[in-house]
């Protein structure tokens, strides 16, 4: 259709020098699109799902959490580097058990990543809940 100025330009895909708008790297979503940090979310998702599995019912009233590193001031009981941390409820505030991303992948770099981080919630929600760990492991 013509305008007042003649006819309207197509649109472009590119710009002029070939260049412009392309489509995302690998689709449809495949593992490569998958941050680590996402892996180990899921990771940790599927180990709280087993331990609540093995208890007979949910935990309701405990928050998961993922960190990348543990804070800088550790706990007097704690010797080495934490891979995991409960924290109990205060006020308001629900018990949290917090994992710490980047000690746990090191410990365990390409080997049984999935069950260090069940043992590390394991060890925690147990101390919690006043259980042996071993047997929610």
């Amino acid at each position: 259709m013509a305008g007042p100025l003649g006819p309207e330009p197509t649109p472009r895909r590119r710009d002029r020098r070939g260049r412009g708008l392309r489509g995302p790297v690998a689709w449809p979503p495949v593992p490569v699109m998958t941050s680590r940090s996402v892996r180990f979310d899921e990771l940790v998702l599927d180990a709280v799902q087993l331990i609540e599995h093995r208890l007979g019912h949910e935990l309701t009233g405990l928050e998961f959490a993922v960190e990348d590193v543990p804070p800088a001031d550790p706990a007097p009981w704690e010797s080495g580097t934490a891979l995991g941390r409960l924290f109990p409820a205060e006020g308001s505030l629900p018990a949290r058990v917090v994992v710490y991303r980047r000690p746990v992948e090191m410990r365990s770099p390409g080997e049984d990543l999935a069950g260090l981080v069940h043992e590390v919630l394991a060890e925690q929600v147990a101390s919690m809940l006043g259980m042996n760990p071993e047997d929610l492991a």
